[in-house]
Order: C-alpha cells, then sequence, then structure tokens
C-alpha cells in the first residue's frame, strides 16, 4: 500500500488570528510522514490595498484581480503570509518551504476567460508538476504553497486555494495514497449556519444535492465542497471538512465532516 501524502488546506479566516493560526501550525507539525501546506490569503490583502488606495472588487465573494490588485495578492500571499507561516512551521521543528505555483513550475494555469465577469488575473489551473513536488517530499521538506499560480506566458495568476488544495490532492495520487483536509473556523459542513454544533458527520453526492436544494449548503460552502467530491472522484483516498483545532482528530478518527461517493 502507497505511502500516506496530507494535503491540508487552511482558511483565511484562520490565518487572520494569530492565536488560533499558532494553534494549527502546531498541529500541524505533529502530523507523521510527508505533507503539504496550502494556504488562503485572509483579509490581510484587502488591509493592505485600502492602505495603498487600491480599491477592492468582489463578485460573489470571489476577488476581482486587477493589475494593482494582482500586486497586491502577489506581495501578500506569495511574501507575507506564505513566509510568515514558513518560519513559524520551522521554530516547530518543520522543515517548510515556501513556494507560490511558478516556484519549480509546480502548478500552472490559463487566465480565467470572460464570460458575465472579468475576474482579471485569476487562473483556472492547468497542469500540476507532481514529480516536481515529490521531490521535495523525498528531501524531506515540506512544501507550502501560496494560493498563486502562473501561466505560459509567464504571469502570475490569483487562484482559489480550495481548488489548489484540491488539483494537488489529486495530481499526488498517483504516487501516495492522498488525504485532503479542508481546515478553518467552523466544526465541518453546518446544517444550521447558526449553530457551530450542527455539523453533518458525512456528505455523499446525493445528500449534498438535497441540503444544496434545501439551501442549507450556500455560498463559499459551494466551490469547497464541488472540489472535495472532484477530488474522491479523481482518486484521492479521503476527503475531510473540519475545524483547524480538529486537524489531528480528523487524521485519526472521525471528526468534521467526512466526504463520502
Amino acid at each position: 500500500m502507497a505511502e500516506a501524502l496530507y494535503i491540508i488546506k487552511i482558511g483565511g479566516n484562520v490565518i487572520d488570528n494569530p492565536e488560533a493560526c499558532s494553534r494549527f501550525l502546531s498541529e500541524f507539525s505533529k502530523i507523521p510522514g510527508p505533507k503539504i501546506l496550502v494556504h488562503g490569503g485572509g483579509k490581510i490583502a484587502t488591509q493592505i490595498a485600502a492602505r495603498l488606495q487600491i480599491e477592492t472588487q468582489m463578485v460573489e465573494g470571489r476577488r476581482i484581480t486587477d493589475k494593482p490588485m494582482l500586486d497586491v495578492v502577489t506581495m501578500v500571499y506569495g511574501g507575507l503570509v506564505n513566509k510568515t507561516l514558513v518560519a513559524q512551521l520551522q521554530v516547530s521543528g518543520c522543515n517548510a518551504i515556501g513556494l507560490t505555483g511558478a516556484d519549480g513550475g509546480i502548478i500552472r494555469s490559463v487566465k480565467r476567460p470572460v464570460k458575465t465577469v472579468d475576474y482579471g488575473f485569476v487562473g483556472d489551473i492547468e497542469a500540476v508538476n507532481a514529480s516536481q513536488i515529490n521531490a521535495l517530499l523525498e528531501s524531506n521538506l515540506v512544501p507550502v504553497i501560496a494560493p498563486l499560480t502562473y501561466d505560459k506566458a509567464g504571469t502570475l495568476l490569483n487562484t482559489n486555494a480550495d481548488t489548489m488544495a484540491s488539483a494537488t490532492a489529486i495530481a499526488m495520487a498517483s504516487f501516495y495514497t492522498a488525504n485532503l483536509i479542508y481546515c478553518f473556523e467552523k466544526k465541518g459542513v453546518l446544517s444550521d449556519p447558526d449553530n457551530d454544533d450542527a455539523v453533518i458527520p458525512s456528505l455523499s453526492p446525493v445528500s449534498y444535492l438535497e441540503h444544496k436544494e434545501k439551501g442549507v449548503i450556500n455560498k463559499g460552502m459551494i466551490p469547497k465542497l464541488d472540489n472535495a467530491f472532484a477530488a474522491l472522484q479523481a482518486g484521492v483516498g479521503k476527503v475531510t471538512i473540519c475545524h483547524a483545532d480538529d486537524l489531528l482528530k480528523a487524521i485519526g478518527e472521525q471528526a468534521g465532516t467526512t466526504i463520502t461517493l
């Protein structure tokens, strides 16, 4: 049986909270064997853009990335956030290496075509270089991947971190038994958004559709779950959505919401 690999995605709301982020990184560093961390951006890019008098434009919760905003997210996601996480992991005895998709050519995208909305410099993933990522893992390094990719023209592109985690897990499933865990500030997928304890223990495609039609699952949870099901369908062994504090529980036993086919 192939060795287990854990691909963990951490949400921006946890990154924005220093205490919660510190607890998460401590838990992450305790995961045995090879692991990969994919991180979101948090609110820091919006705050720095405001200081630079660059307007933040959002459509249905998704950031419009024009050229000035691309410069900001490159600085913040690829620099400030990524390197801060790497430094904190080093202190926890985790030999992390910070990357964007351009580093080592690990994740290439195409610029999202304009349909009803022009998202600007936003990337849709085209290829993941699993061999290059595996070479880092075999060197006992822990990749920490920022939500930035690049295209064939050498342009950096802002890219959804949930999608990056799913695409990375799918690519690495050819080398390992890949396990994908989405960690954020909630205990899992909730049947009642106002009740943090109303965790749905497991979701199949049928129950997902039912919850979606009732409006129980909506907004930003939909693309996260679409990525989760896509990962399972493409050969990822297990996908879990859980609270950042429950990371080790999710690896050892049931925690949060388990995604099933």
